[in-house]
């Protein structure tokens, strides 16, 4: 496995990584991930030298509003060892937050979710011009260096699909 330096982190990550938006599923139902299949292809790809695993809050869910499976999937997927072999990211549902207080509601689900007590990359999901206003007034800055003084996110980042 080849491997580059992440930015300025000094972290040294895998130029493939896995990503869970579209695991193997059950029944032509994307809320229902095929866990063992799933788990043989995580542990198969870190086994392998991957050592970056990305996921979000809306995967393998029915709507993007609402929590998907994929991060409760992972939290299983990585024990007995694996999660401390990968960097682990997420990303915080933007299209979600309505008040402050919803920021920390969300980064502790996912740590619960993930059944981790830290999130290594933590990317703020699908930055557009209708999410980065309403994310800027509720100090969404503030919170992230407070979540990396917390110790909860070792990073903090941004994904967007803005043309």
């Amino acid at each position: 496995m080849l491997y580059r330096t992440f930015g300025k982190t000094g972290k040294k990550v895998s130029i493939l990584g896995f990503g869970c938006m579209r695991l193997p599923i059950l029944e032509g139902n994307p809320s229902k991930i095929n866990e063992p299949l799933a788990t043989e292809m995580l542990h198969y790809a870190i086994d392998h030298g991957v050592n970056y695993v990305d996921t979000a809050y809306p995967y393998h869910g029915l709507s993007f509003t609402e929590g998907g499976n994929s991060e409760t999937f992972l939290g299983k997927a990585l024990k007995n060892g694996y999660r401390e072999q990968v960097y682990l990211a997420t990303k915080l549902p933007s299209w979600n937050i309505q008040k402050k207080e919803d920021l920390n509601y969300y980064l502790d689900e996912q740590l619960k979710r993930l059944q981790t007590d830290r999130i290594d990359f933590y990317l703020l999901h699908g930055l557009s011009k209708t999410t980065w206003e309403p994310l800027k007034k509720l100090d969404v800055f503030e919170f992230l260096d407070s979540a990396i003084e917390d110790g909860k996110i070792g990073y903090a980042g941004f994904h967007s699909m803005m043309n």
